[in-house]
């Protein structure tokens, strides 16, 4: 009952999520001003720009200027090499509305009154920071641009920090939950019956972020909203999650295999989240994948952790099933905490019907039901039987969708990703895999038919 009422809950947040992006919102210039200067910068366009803005900021006369105050990020655009020079350098701050300001910098003689306030700028990139700054427009090229000067430094908001914190922590106590049920006999069956692990595994970490690609392309995504298209590359290129083996539990799967897929392929994520990202973003325009800074929050946050769970339960076995409760419920509350704070603090994002419309919302639950439809048709061909394909299209289709969540909060700042589309599309895939799921565990009873519950 307990777990009915989760899924109710996850529904009706879906249900309130989708009402909210009924409300438009106009095209931000913001975005377009970012990928200008973002394309001056590689050199195809308007190759002066980046120095013209940086002249111009020098030399405005901040007079008949005007204070504002507003939250937001720091942007940092980059100008490579060129013979004799050294590389451009410039920052832009972004409200989150997505309205941009070209910083400028201090001159020789502010300097001493002003420096205090830009000291530690790229280190503040990955933040959302409080800026307190004087506004001027002046025009460059023929074009109008607003320049911006510190007049206090920028500050982090305090709920920001917590809430950073909170997600590293919560996942971390997630991720030692998982490994307080596991034991090395579940990483053993891939060696003693190898066959629906592996068949699994191609599943997950090769067709799903293939389709995840096709489907990115064929729907336009790639080329007109490149974050919604890393999105759905991330959500499919983590491994599976709790959720898979509770479902897998209703559906009266192979448990055991549920469980061995969910173990072996989050080891296996520490190389394939990243390298399928890195692999199928390479090509996407204005964007570049933080591989290494991923690399890390995957050992971090999920290898880490999972190794403690696994000793705690191997060394303390009674201590780990009076525990493994506390760290499922916890579970629980980090998704709901991720999800409902994440909605709370992109409220724009939503509101982007352009954006994140019939078409993005169907891309998603297509996507969750390709996983399992594909997770049917495949072992099938390969002759496996109706106990075991239950459990491997449920890992097939259901992921990790704190994990990806989590990833996509914690790189998107320093990405550039203005309208939070990574957590959006990885949020409504961890909403929309739950009705899937259900969906296909009713529909197992006549396409997926087995003579005795349980049995092989």
């Amino acid at each position: 009952m307990a777990r009915s009422n989760q899924i109710c809950l996850f529904v009706c947040i879906l249900l309130f999520v989708y009402p909210i992006s009924l409300f438009g919102m106009e095209k931000n210039a913001g975005e377009e001003l970012y990928k200008k200067i973002s394309i001056s910068a590689k050199g195809l366009e308007k190759r002066g720009l980046i120095e013209a803005l940086q002249a111009q900021a020098g030399d405005l006369d901040w007079h008949g200027s005007k204070d504002l105050q507003f939250t937001g990020h720091l942007r940092l655009i980059t100008q490579g090499k060129q013979t004799g020079q050294e590389g451009l350098k410039l920052f832009l701050l972004r409200e989150l509305s997505g309205d941009i300001y070209v910083l400028s910098l201090p001159t020789k003689t502010e300097r001493s009154k002003l420096q205090s306030f830009y000291s530690g700028l790229e280190e503040s990139l990955s933040n959302r920071l409080i800026f307190q700054v004087r506004v001027k427009s002046a025009a460059v090229n023929n074009d109008t641009y607003t320049f911006a000067q510190f007049v206090q430094k920028p500050r982090q908001p305090v709920l920001d920090k917590v809430f950073k914190i909170c997600i590293v922590l919560m996942l971390f106590f997630v991720m030692i939950g998982m490994g307080l049920t596991l034991t090395l006999k579940e990483f053993a069956l891939v060696f003693t019956n190898p066959r629906g692990i592996i068949i699994g595994e191609i599943l997950q970490f090769g067709i799903m972020p293939l389709i995840a690609m096709i489907l990115g392309h064929l729907l336009g995504f790639y080329e007109h909203y490149p974050f919604i298209f890393v999105g759905m590359i991330l959500i499919t290129a983590t491994p599976g999650g709790v959720t898979s083996n509770l479902m897998t539990y209703y559906a009266k799967g192979d448990l055991a295999l549920s469980i061995s897929m969910t173990s072996f392929s989050t080891v296996l994520s520490l190389i394939f989240t990243p390298l399928l990202l890195g692999f199928y973003c390479a090509g996407v325009p204005d964007i570049a994948i933080p591989v290494k800074i991923i690399t890390q929050t995957m050992l971090v946050l999920v290898i880490i952790p999972l190794v403690i769970g696994m000793s705690v339960r191997t060394k303390w076995p009674e201590l780990a099933d009076k525990t493994t409760k506390i760290f499922s419920l916890l579970g629980i509350i980090a998704l709901l905490f991720l999800i409902i704070t994440g909605i709370l603090g992109n409220l724009h994002a939503f509101a982007d019907t352009e954006r994140h419309g019939i078409l993005f919302y169907t891309m998603v639950f297509s996507l969750t039901m390709l996983g399992m439809i594909t997770g049917i048709l495949f072992p099938k061909l390969l002759g496996v039987n109706n106990y075991q394909t239950r459990a491997i299209s449920l890992e097939s289709g259901l992921r990790n969708a704190t994990l990806a969540m989590a990833i996509a909060l914690l790189i998107q700042d320093l990405m550039g990703d203005f309208y939070s589309s990574m957590f959006v599309t990885s949020g409504m895939f961890g909403l929309g895999m739950y009705i899937a799921g259900l969906l296909c565990i009713a529909s197992y009873k006549k396409i997926l038919p087995i003579k005795t519950e349980g049995s092989n």
